[in-house]
């Protein structure tokens, strides 16, 4: 499993902090589009889907909440709730968020533009596509 949290640059004022990313510098990946996630009612789900090609960031930019990363054979619990953290989500690994506090906001950062084709939804076709790949390079 490749994902892992990034430390974003924090610059700490009395009057309010400042945090910023820069694509290829902060973020391992020229930045092709950006999406939000907000207004989350509880107990809800979201993600629960793989991307074939696509690479992201994800920020709590307000509030928490838990992503859950699965490489098919090992799955893995980041708690994200701090804005000067991310976590970077190479592509080929299934993720699902959920465990999202009143008022959060989780900012992604992605490397592809949107294409409904990158998406693999069905986890049984996530598996298949890890076992098809790894026989194509091997």
């Amino acid at each position: 499993m490749h994902a892992h949290l990034i430390n974003i640059p924090k610059i700490e004022d009395p009057r309010g902090n400042l945090s910023f990313i820069e694509e290829e510098n902060h973020i391992p990946f020229k930045i092709l589009r950006s999406y939000w996630i907000y207004d989350v009612p509880g107990g809800q789900v979201r993600g629960g889907h793989a991307f074939k090609e696509q690479q992201e960031v994800i920020i709590a930019l307000s509030g928490s909440f838990d992503v859950v990363v699965d490489d098919g054979t090992e799955k893995k619990t980041f708690s994200l709730n701090r804005s000067y953290y991310g976590l970077y989500i190479p592509a080929g690994l299934w993720r699902q968020m959920g465990n999202f506090s009143t008022n959060s906001l989780a900012l992604f950062v992605s490397s592809t533009c949107y294409s409904a084709d990158d998406y693999i939804r069905d986890y049984n076709e996530f598996i298949l596509f890890l076992t098809t790949n790894a026989k194509v390079n091997s």
